[in-house]
């Protein structure tokens, strides 16, 4: 019974292993004729199918496709498939060739049959050629996941063509075996049999590789490893699952057919791309059942509405139960149900609605800010929502702003209150039309202000006694300026409201800045009491204000301005207010006078302006012109002498009066007038200079410096001709620096111990003083030294003199630079013998290197002077700061004269 068993094993791996392959056959009698493909029954997505000639049939068609969505065609006549296809016997399809430049069209007809007949002669054919084939190659093997058995279940043998000649003994590794998870399979040694011993869950393992080997009994290995792949077939063991329980989604009400809702998604854990995955979604039921408003599309998925009848305001939630199954939702797929809650979003499709069409209220007069009525609305839309919100608008009656009307954000209620105060003596009774809206635009049918809705609201106003009432605010009257005292007048008129008359009000003045006026307490009548003047300071633009207080019996009052308009009179003359003016001969010849007048400009310009001097000397100096109704020009003639002059100027006004004015004119040798300096004093009418404390107390300090500066100088004078005359203690290194020629000087015979007596001598302090000037311009300084004495002479230049010791100090006087023997045998004797000392020995007591040497003449005028190494150093390294800077040749020099 054992030996059928593995027989069919071998006919059904047989059949797998034909399975993928294609088996083409075309027949074709003529070109378009009909095209028989032999396939499998199942197959996959994006696989071959087969090859047709499209150039027999149409060879130029630039447009080609498939009548059947599940294959495509290229252009070279393959046909592939678009996806997954299952079909059990025949399928057919048609290929359209089309060109679209001609319009000629060609149908090539395609038919899909079973090739279960091929793979029985094909299984025949394998069968006989089996022996002649080499028998140790991959071999496509699978297996059906959870398998019943019987178990252990054979897949396939693997056989060694060295089998013939040699004992083989066969074994495998690998994944399932001596790999997670292990022992699943495994392989008889002696025949090669393959077997799984337990069903495998292709949700976990979709294939299995494994290695195959066949060895001699010594472990000798007589075939490559085989590598084999084992491959699990699906079962449709996994029914498809929604990605979630329960969906919601929210749709607005009243929105069109077709509208999207939502999107729900399943998954399936079978084998992608075959019918155990293609799913099919679909509605089972709605509630409330009835109308039905929800369609689902069978493959994506999506929910969309099928009225336009949706209303929140009916019902504002819908629940669905949903299905989603596999095989293409074919009776026997696998299946899985979930709940969808549909919400209806709300949309403003109602217009808010007055609960009354009209209301009656009263409020007292005179009273503001106070709430007077609330009126009230219906609205179906979403409570608490912009499209329930209502808005409230006064649409007529309100034309003098006393009213505005507000919503109450907690009870959508409308606030009527009272703003501006109303008067019982005008209006008893207030009328206005109010209308109410949402925050939201409407969206239902017709014209939202066709729909809108309005309620009339009846005001009644309450008298008060509210006592006299000043109106207007501010009145006036006219008085004459300067008129006399006791002049009487009308004056603040107040009255009673509610007897529109005056009577029994008594006044009272609050405010009278200059006590001008007195206020009658019964008629509110003024008198003058004291001279209006219209040009005070008190008077603006020509009104003088008071302040007045009405009152009835009752204590109730008001206040009110008076303005008392004050009639200008011809009482001022005009006159110049720059009593001052500068003019800057150097730029300017003339200047312009302005004149003013504080009357009314009706007793004002234009004016007439004149010299008023008996003086012709004025009037030869002076010319007056007039520039406009109020400014004249003053220019100068002659030539008059820079001063201060006294120009009378009479300005008269168009009624003839007039003012003089002593114009001071300034005449400057200035730019600006802030630079002038008068040069003389006024030419008329002259006054004394005095001079301040100040300026007394400044002149004095002067002398006393001036004194005390002179006796400094005849004191320093003095002692400097009492001081001995010597010489300082670096002439010879000022001599020496001073000098520009280094070359060898005439032949001189010296005395040997009149350098070497003072060889370790001190050297002498010279007394601060001055010791005399040389004259210098460029030239050369030499010291000339002569049998019996010694002199000191400069070559003389041109112009400049050289002082020796300019900084000791004292009285300062020329000589001759020459001095007696002594002098110069004194100052020199012990400082050159010191200097020739060091010159003559180094470090090492041996003679310098400069010592015998002859120096270059350098040129005139050397910045450096003197670079001898004899040069005094009164402390070390001072006064050699310029041997730095000398040029590269003279280095050498000062690195010898630096040596001690």
């Amino acid at each position: 019974m054992a030996a059928p068993g593995p027989a069919r094993s071998g006919l059904g791996a047989l059949f797998w292993q034909l399975l993928p392959t294609l088996a083409i056959l075309i027949l074709t009698c003529d070109a378009c004729n009909q095209v028989i493909l032999h396939v499998p029954s199942k197959l996959d997505a994006e696989k071959f199918v087969g090859r047709v000639n499209l150039n027999e049939c149409l060879k130029s068609a630039n447009f080609i496709y498939s009548s059947d969505p599940d294959f495509q065609i290229f252009k070279d006549g393959s046909i592939y498939t678009t996806n997954a296809v299952l079909f059990w016997e025949k399928r057919d399809f048609t290929i359209l060739l089309f060109n679209t430049e001609n319009q000629e069209e060609e149908k090539i007809p395609v038919l899909l049959e079973n090739q279960t007949k091929v793979q029985q002669i094909t299984h025949s054919t394998e069968k006989i050629l089996k022996r002649a084939k080499r028998r140790w190659a991959p071999i496509p093997c699978s297996m059906v996941e959870n398998s019943l058995g019987p178990f252990p279940l054979f897949l396939q043998q693997i056989q060694s063509d060295t089998a013939q000649k040699y004992t083989i003994y066969y074994s495998i590794s690998g994944q399932g075996v001596d790999q997670e998870p292990q022992n699943l399979f495994y392989i008889e040694r002696d025949t090669g049999n393959l077997y799984c011993t337990a069903p495998v869950d292709r949700e976990k393992h979709e294939f299995f590789q494994i290695v195959a080997f066949a060895s001699t009994h010594d472990n000798y290995t007589v075939e490559s490893p085989l590598p084999l792949t084992i491959k699990i077939e699906d079962e449709n063991d996994n029914a498809p699952v929604f990605t979630q329980t329960t969906y919601t989604f929210t749709v607005f009400e009243n929105c069109p057919v077709g509208s999207t809702v939502g999107q729900v998604c399943a998954t399936d854990n079978d084998e992608p791309g075959t019918m155990h995955t293609r799913l099919k979604y679909s509605i089972l039921e709605q509630s409330p059942q009835r109308p039905t408003l929800f369609t689902m599309h069978p493959t994506t998925g999506v929910i969309t509405t099928t009225s336009s009848q949706l209303d929140r305001e009916l019902i504002d939630t819908y629940h669905l139960v949903i299905k989603v199954q596999d095989m293409d939702g074919q009776p026997f797929g696998l299946k899985t149900t979930a709940k969808c809650i549909i919400n209806i979003g709300d949309v403003n499709d109602n217009l808010p609605v007055f609960s009354q069409t009209s209301y009656v209220t009263s409020v007292e007069e005179n009273t503001i800010d106070v709430e007077i009525l609330r009126v009230t609305i219906q609205d179906k839309d979403l409570v608490n929502s912009p499209n329930w919100r209502a808005n409230y608008t006064i649409l007529n009656g309100n034309e003098n702003g006393n009213f505005k009307i507000i919503t109450d954000p907690k009870t959508n209620e409308g606030v009527l209150c009272v703003v501006k105060p109303l008067n019982y003596e005008e209006r008893q009774h207030v009328i206005l039309q109010i209308c109410v809206t949402n925050e939201a635009p409407y969206t239902g049918e017709g014209s939202s202000r066709s729909a809108l809705s309005t309620a009339t609201v009846t005001v009644n106003v309450r008298n008060q006694d509210e006592g006299p009432e000043c109106v207007p605010p501010v009145q006036t009257v006219h008085i004459r300026e300067n008129a006399p005292t006791g002049t009487r007048t009308n004056g603040y008129n107040a009255y009673d409201p509610e007897t529109t008359s005056n009577a029994g009000i008594r006044y009272r003045k609050l405010s009278d800045p200059n006590g001008w006026v007195n206020v009658d307490e019964n008629s509110g009548s003024i008198t003058v009491v004291r001279s209006l003047d219209r040009e005070a300071e008190s008077v603006r633009n020509g009104i003088y204000n008071i302040t007045i207080l009405a009152s009835d019996g009752g204590g109730r009052s008001c206040t009110g301005t008076l303005g008392i308009v004050i009639e200008d009179v011809n009482d001022n003359g005009p006159f110049i207010p720059r009593r001052t003016v500068t003019i800057c001969k150097t730029t300017m010849y003339s200047t312009d006078i302005v004149a003013v007048d504080p009357d009314d400009p009706t007793n004002g310009p234009p004016f007439e302006f004149r010299l008023e001097s008996s003086d012709p000397e004025v009037r030869r100096m002076w010319l007056l012109t007039t520039v406009n109704g109020t400014a004249a020009r003053l220019s100068y003639q002659n030539d008059p002498p820079f001063g201060s002059y006294l120009v009378p100027i009479r300005v008269t006004d168009r009624h003839g009066l007039s003012t003089l004015t002593s114009l001071t004119v300034r005449l400057c040798e200035c730019i600006t007038e802030a630079e002038c300096n008068i040069r003389s004093g006024e030419r008329a009418g002259g006054g004394d200079v005095r001079l301040g404390t100040w300026a007394i107390l400044a002149i004095l300090l002067g002398i006393a410096l001036l004194f005390c500066i002179l006796f400094t100088l005849i004191c320093g004078t003095s002692r400097a001709t009492t001081q001995a005359k010597v010489l300082p203690d670096d002439l010879a290194q000022q001599n020496l620096i001073v000098s520009n020629t280094e070359a060898p000087g005439d032949d001189k015979v010296y005395s040997a111990n009149a350098f070497a007596t003072q060889t370790g001598g001190a050297s002498g302090q010279g007394i601060s003083g001055n010791v005399g000037s040389g004259v210098r311009n460029g030239g050369q300084e030499t010291i000339e030294m002569v049998k019996g004495h010694q002199t000191m002479e400069s070559y003389q230049g041109a112009g400049h003199h050289h002082t020796l010791d300019p900084y000791r100090g004292g009285h300062g006087e020329t000589e001759t630079c020459r001095y007696t023997y002594s002098e110069w045998h004194n100052f020199t004797q012990p400082r050159l013998g010191e200097k020739l000392q060091l010159c003559n020995q180094n470090d090492t007591n041996t003679h310098a290197q400069d010592y015998v040497l002859s120096y270059n003449y350098e040129g005139r005028g050397s910045a450096a002077g003197s670079v001898g190494c004899c040069s005094e150093q009164q402390e070390e390294e001072e006064g050699l700061e310029f041997l730095n800077h000398l040029e590269p040749k003279f280095r050498t020099l000062a690195e010898t004269c630096m040596r001690r």
